[in-house]
């Protein structure tokens, strides 16, 4: 049995063969193989790639029988002397996040800390970690509201959906429901609400204002009856008392009032 191959036992009976490598006194587990060639060809290029200086991240190929998430730790803790688990490769003013060879995410260094301890995971167009058993959107961690649409209600300002550093994420609109209408005359902010389409509730003078129309929206649905979860606007620059002054002032569209379950 070579070094850095060991044999275990499956609760099954079976063996597997478990690789690892001890690099600057960090045991590192490269997995764990049912065939004791493929382990010992991984544990071979493992110590390859943290003694070799000349391998980059953009050597790795289809050939290579490590896998990627494993190359690009190793090669991070070569070349930066810090070991993560996840695929991380730490730059001088940012790090890079690989979800695979052909999607690398960009995040400023304050981030380093969460994503180094939160697995990214990519399902139906959105990537999301886990966290206390739950599932949370990373977009969510830059102010950017669940079902916010690219384009509309968010941006990124150097064109690069992956590029998920804070001086690159603009913020269009930061409420739900709520829609700025640049116009030649004045702008103006549109509330709508999802029922069995977009229910216009109506057009306001500032994002505040709408986001408050959209909350009174959800309440006289909830009243008449309507089950739908929405998730309410929080506006944290208005205290208490202007914000009920609003509320109780503010116009919504007679379809919203006259709005019936059943009526549709």
């Amino acid at each position: 049995m070579s070094t850095g191959v060991y044999t275990t036992t499956k609760k099954d009976g079976s063996t597997s063969y478990r690789v690892s490598i001890t690099y600057r006194r960090k045991h590192i587990s490269l997995g764990s193989y049912t065939d004791y060639e493929m382990a010992h060809s991984i544990y071979i290029s493992g110590r390859n790639l943290v003694e070799n200086p000349n391998i980059t991240l953009e050597d790795y190929n289809s050939n290579m029988n490590i896998p990627f998430n494993k190359f690009v730790c190793l090669i991070n803790f070569r070349d930066n002397g810090l070991y993560f688990p996840n695929p991380i490769y730490l730059r001088k003013q940012y790090f890079e996040y690989y979800l695979s060879e052909h999607q690398v995410l960009k995040f400023d260094r304050d981030d380093l800390f969460f994503y180094a301890s939160h697995k990214i995971q990519h399902r139906g167009g959105y990537l999301f970690v886990c966290d206390y058993g739950s599932q949370y959107k990373i977009l969510g961690r830059y102010g950017i509201k669940p079902f916010a649409v690219y384009g509309r209600d968010y941006i990124m300002a150097n064109g690069d959906k992956n590029d998920y550093r804070y001086s690159n994420i603009k913020v269009i609109n930061n409420y739900t429901g709520v829609t700025l209408h640049p116009d030649s005359v004045k702008d103006y902010y549109q509330a709508t609400i999802h029922i069995n389409g977009n229910y216009i509730i109506g057009r306001y003078d500032t994002e505040n204002y709408a986001a408050i129309a959209y909350n009174k929206a959800v309440d006289i649905l909830h009243t008449n009856g309507l089950k739908k979860a929405y998730i309410k606007n929080y506006i944290p620059t208005i205290k208490k008392e202007e914000y009920l002054h609003i509320y109780n002032n503010i116009e919504v569209s007679d379809k919203i009032i006259n709005y019936k379950p059943d009526s549709n």
